[in-house]
């Protein structure tokens, strides 16, 4: 199946009184063992930032949400290299430039059906199918076919020397046919093969799920997950201090200090704050114009000011946790020169679903209207914002974005954020320059070669002033210090797994 790429689209403390209401959420079923890491185990209460935007389909921004809730799986993952390890292949080779032979472990999928290469095949096919296509296939055209009983072939319409890493994205979780069924996106509702089974899902503000008996990794510690959506930080923090969640996400750098230091979890990310400039519409479309944005921001302010140290300033569209990246970075060229503002009007949009998101709005705000730009500041939750977004109704959007979430490789955000045809484009950026660059760089073979034609076309995107990177944020859970197993995954796809207990 052929695909074409297709375009896609002052902190908050009044949501405390959010918390009376969590606590009756999180509450266990009665009959659940409290014993840590018993055979029935305790359900794990889990409060996640962002409430699903597109009603769970996996080919969205709501496959994270299932990947880090331990629901999907796809046929590989990625280790804390960024390389390719198995899932639900055990094991591939290339057969040549094009095509690929993955081999399937024995597994089940949650509708009790086997998890055939037939199975997997259509699944991926699907995948190719859907519209808008997934980020990890952007570009990408792919052919899968089962071949024996354990083998799916997987051909490319160019060579993709980094197929296994692009398989591992949640967007290309493998579910069962059962799940395609219907008209509309597939459901993850008892079709996927984690080692925990959605069972039930309440309107996106919570989700209810069970332990998978046949999973192929083995029994899970725990015996489900209680998850709620809860978009306030500010609620998210109390919610872990006063016991009433296990683990809860994106924990506000604010709340950080009000944390037990036992309670409180830090580790360095492949995610970047960043300011996108609109460049095919409004002020922003002149690039002198966005030049004169750029050098009205400085980042050191943000990141001492509103992460309070829980970042880096911003080198690019890779950070710090790109181990790799700082010692390849190329300096980009051809910049316009800045035009004086003189009060030229712009929108700026941000979500508040991060916390730290609408401060650094602010913060920009400030930047910009004392270099002569007139700002006006939205802030939505991301659910409703990001078509609008994506369909360039804003001159300029603050973001945070996981650069190696899609596929693992470096250059899959270049070409989902940053081509004509990228499906993820919130600068509408549209520059030949720039898509020669990241085509090369998607067509060079080898580790080390990869990373340097990456570099190179970071380099020509920055050039463009298309977007200003802001901040390389870290990580911060607030996990109960009864619980054991959490998963500090640098690129975000993974949270709860199998071992996640208390």
């Amino acid at each position: 199946m052929r695909v074409k790429s297709i375009k896609r689209p002052v902190r908050f403390l009044a949501a405390l009184v959010l918390l009376p209401g969590l606590a009756g959420c999180f509450v266990s079923p009665p009959g659940e063992s409290s014993s840590d890491g018993g055979p029935s185990g305790s359900r794990l209460r889990v409060a996640l930032a962002f409430p699903p935007a597109e009603n769970f389909s996996p080919y969205g921004a709501d496959a994270t949400l299932l990947s880090r809730l331990g629901v999907t799986e796809g046929l590989t993952a990625l280790d804390a290299n960024g390389a390719a390890t198995p899932a639900l292949a055990e094991s591939w080779r290339r057969e040549n430039d094009r095509t690929w032979r993955f081999t399937l472990r024995e597994a089940t999928f949650q509708d009790g059906t086997d998890v055939t290469p037939s199975a997997v095949a259509a699944a991926l096919t699907r995948a190719t199918e859907a519209k808008p296509v997934p980020a990890a296939l952007a570009g990408v055209t792919l052919d899968a076919e089962a071949d024996g009983s354990r083998g799916v072939r997987i051909t490319t319409g160019a060579a993709d020397p980094v197929l296994p890493m692009r398989l591992s994205s949640p967007t290309l979780a493998v579910l069962s046919p059962k799940a395609y069924g219907k008209k509309g996106a597939p459901t993850p509702v008892g079709t996927a093969t984690g080692p925990f089974e959605m069972t039930k899902v309440d309107s996106g503000g919570s989700a209810t799920l069970d332990r998978f008996d046949d999973y192929w990794g083995g029994l899970a510690h725990a015996s489900g997950i209680d998850a709620r959506f809860v978009k306030d930080g500010t609620a998210r923090a109390n919610a872990v201090r006063t016991g009433d969640v296990d683990i809860a996400e994106a924990i506000p750098v604010a709340q950080a200090a009000t944390l037990d230091k036992a309670t409180l979890k830090e580790a360095g990310t492949t995610r970047t704050t960043s300011l996108q400039l609109n460049t095919r519409t409004g002020p922003f479309k002149d690039p002198k114009v966005r030049a004169a944005a750029r050098t009205a921001v400085d980042s050191s302010v943000i990141v001492k000011g509103v992460f309070e140290g829980y970042a880096d300033s911003g080198a690019g569209i890779y950070g710090p946790a790109v181990t790799w990246a700082e010692s390849k970075r190329v300096k980009p060229t051809g910049r316009a020169d800045a035009a004086r503002p003189d009060g030229t009007r712009i929108t700026l949009a941000t979500y508040d679903n991060r916390p730290e998101l609408p401060e650094v709005a602010q913060v920009v705000q400030q930047q910009l209207e004392k270099a002569g730009f007139e700002v006006k500041l939205q802030v939505r939750e991301y659910s409703r914002l990001e078509s609008d977004a994506l369909e360039g109704k804003f001159d300029a959007f603050i973001g945070a974005r996981n650069s190696l979430l899609d596929t693992g490789d470096p250059v899959g955000i270049l070409a989902s954020d940053y081509t004509c045809d990228g499906g993820y484009n919130l600068a509408l950026l549209c520059d030949e320059k720039v898509d020669r660059a990241v085509r090369k760089a998607d067509g060079t073979d080898g580790t080390g070669e990869r990373q340097d034609a990456a570099m190179a076309a970071e380099a020509a995107v920055l050039g463009t002033d298309a977007v200003v990177p802001l901040a390389h944020q870290r990580i911060v859970l607030g996990v109960s210090p009864k619980v054991r197993g959490v998963l500090l995954d640098p690129y975000e796809r993974t949270l709860v797994g199998a071992g996640t207990r208390r």
